[in-house]
C-alpha cells in the first residue's frame, strides 16, 4: 500500500476485519502489515515446533566393563554397544577397577582398544582412554548413517537358493 497515515491504515484493517500489526518498529517510517494476528502467532508457534522436531538431541549411553570380563559377558555388552551406535547415540565405555586391579591399568586399556578396533566401521573414538580415579573411560560417537552396513539378519533372502519345504 505504500506510506499511509495511521488512521487510514487502521480503517483499511477494520474494513477487512483484520489487525494492523507493526512488523518493523525501528524503520523510518515504522512498517506495519494488515493480517490476522492470532493466525500469525499460531503459524509461528508451528514453525518453532517443527524446527524443534528436526533438531537432534545427543544421548550418551554408558556401558561398564571390568578388567577380568568373561568372553560371553563381553560379547553381550558389545552387542548393546553396537545397537546404541546404530541408533545414533554416543557411547561412554567405562572400565571399573577394584582393589589390586588398580595396579594393572593396561588390562583396561587393552579392552578399550579392542572395542575401538571392533567398532571402527560404525564408530569413531571421540575421547581416547583416560584414567579417572578407579575408572578408565573412553567415548565413541557413531559415523554417519550412510556409512553403516546392514547386519546379516536384515538381508532379504537366506543364502542357499530355494526354500526348503521339508519333504525330500
Amino acid at each position: 500500500m505504500g506510506v499511509v497515515a495511521l488512521p487510514d491504515a487502521l480503517a483499511a484493517a477494520r474494513e477487512r476485519e483484520l489487525d494492523l500489526v507493526e512488523v518493523a518498529p525501528d524503520a523510518s517510517p515504522p512498517v506495519c502489515r494488515i493480517m490476522d494476528h492470532n493466525r500469525h502467532k499460531y503459524e509461528e508457534q508451528q514453525r518453532k515446533k517443527e524446527s524443534r522436531k528436526k533438531a537432534t538431541q545427543v544421548v550418551v549411553k554408558e556401558m561398564k566393563f571390568r578388567p577380568k570380563i568373561d568372553v560371553h559377558d563381553y560379547t553381550t555388552k558389545m552387542r548393546h554397544v553396537e545397537r546404541f551406535l546404530a541408533e545414533g547415540h554416543k557411547v561412554k565405555l567405562t572400565i571399573m577397577f577394584r582393589g589390586r586391579e588398580m595396579a594393572h591399568p593396561e588390562l583396561g586399556l587393552r579392552i578399550l582398544e579392542r572395542i575401538a578396533e571392533e567398532v571402527n566401521e560404525i564408530a569413531m573414538v571421540e575421547s581416547s582412554p583416560r584414567q579417572d580415579g578407579r575408572n578408565m573411560t573412553m567415548v565413541l560417537h557413531p559415523l554417519k548413517k550412510s556409512a553403516r552396513k546392514p547386519k546379516p539378519a536384515e538381508t532379504a533372502a537366506p543364502a542357499g537358493g530355494a526354500e526348503s519345504t521339508g519333504a525330500t
